[in-house]
């Protein structure tokens, strides 16, 4: 999120050197970027096999996909293109790649036509169904508590990740589920339909956007592609 040296990086990092240095592991990381058509690109490859490899590769991330921001944004709209985004497994990059970016008592809207599931596979999905994106001092608790999601780590972090820990609002305007699913889970739900007529993301364009009605809102139309913070939150 913005940082290369990070605890789990170098979890990865003492992981790699004790117990793998005897394989001939090869790392490949690309950068994309956007070009000045809004199309995607890859800006650098980096092959190799040591830790030089990946802090290339994120140095170079840092200045194509860093967003620095003055203020915080009161209103995030994201669009998940149906072709990528079929789960809020995924999708929540709408929530962890923003949520720097966004005020306290701000809104986070997400249009995602593809979204049908919130799990990439069953269980992940009954997890999230059953415990819900309910921030980080819950689940804790939860995993202490439940040995379901005790002994499913992996989903534990993504449902800290998919929460905005009670700061900003989330809502959800899905294609394939219904406002009680949404809602079970801990988001708001808007009809998709009609947000996208408010919304149009062929109208939109990449950043801040003044809508007929007045309202100023921030739209980014690939989560994946970026990080966004404003300075106070991002710190030093």
């Amino acid at each position: 999120m913005g940082r290369a040296d990070t605890p789990v990086r170098k979890v990865l990092n003492y992981a790699h050197e004790h117990f793998a240095s005897s394989l001939p592991l090869v790392f490949v990381h690309t950068v994309v970027g956007r070009e000045a058509d809004g199309s995607l690109a890859v800006k650098g490859l980096f092959i190799g096999d040591d830790m030089e490899c990946f802090l290339k590769a994120a140095e170079l991330s840092l200045k194509v996909n860093f967003n620095m921001l003055e203020k915080p944004l009161k209103k995030v709209v994201v669009y998940l293109d149906p072709k990528e985004f079929r789960s809020t497994w995924l999708g929540n990059k709408s929530v962890y790649r923003t949520r720097m970016a966004i005020a306290d008592g701000g809104q986070l809207l997400v249009l995602a036509p593809g979204v049908k599931e919130f799990g990439e596979d069953p269980e992940i999905d009954r997890l999230i169904r059953k415990y819900g994106y309910s921030g980080t001092d819950r689940v804790i608790g939860l995993v202490e508590s439940e040995p379901d999601l005790k002994g499913n780590l992996s989903a534990a972090a993504h449902l800290i990740h998919g929460s905005s820990e009670g700061r900003f609002s989330i809502t959800y305007a899905p294609g394939h589920l219904s406002r009680a699913e949404v809602e079970g889970v801990g988001y708001r739900y808007e009809d998709l339909a009609v947000m996208t007529a408010k919304y149009d993301p062929a109208k939109l364009k990449e950043g801040y956007n003044i809508l007929p009605d007045g309202e100023e809102i921030f739209y980014i139309s690939n989560p994946a592609v970026g990080l966004w913070a404003h300075r106070d939150r991002f710190g030093s």
